[in-house]
């Protein structure tokens, strides 16, 4: 079974759309396998934004994801990859379909609600970052 990483960011938690989102995802057949809901510190955050390090827009994207309360969470099934990103729509929210989560509820591209892994190998070390293997069930 593959699994994706999820990251519910600081506006949808401010909008209290948490449980909105899992719904969503779980309503697609996939299984939640772990959650917490943590505050990221600088360190981690920039961690998993490694990827966009050199970009012009790195220190504003670590900043937003740590200013505020996220929930982590990992989601499993068959191509749950695809079918995560496929459930939150395109990046910029003004692009997105509705009926798609940054659709429906993102703000614009750098407060877009949330985050799902981009590749079964990125999902494999976003997990990692996030979760221990005992806390996967």
């Amino acid at each position: 079974m593959e699994r994706s990483l999820v990251l519910i960011k600081p506006d949808a938690m401010q909008g209290g759309l948490a449980g909105i989102i899992i719904n969503r995802l779980e309503r697609l057949g996939l299984k939640l396998v772990a959650i917490k809901m943590l505050r990221l510190d600088k360190s981690l955050a920039q961690k998993h934004y490694a990827l966009h390090r050199d970009k012009p827009f790195f220190d504003s994207l670590v900043a937003y994801i740590i200013s505020a309360p996220i929930v982590a969470a990992v989601f499993e099934g068959e191509r749950a990859v695809e079918r995560v990103r496929k459930a939150m729509g395109a990046t910029d929210p003004t692009k997105a379909e509705a009926g798609t989560i940054r659709g429906d509820f993102g703000l614009d591209i750098a407060r877009n609600t949330i985050h799902g892994s981009d590749s079964v190998e990125t999902a494999e070390e976003e997990i990692r970052l996030f979760f221990s293997e005992d806390e996967i069930f």
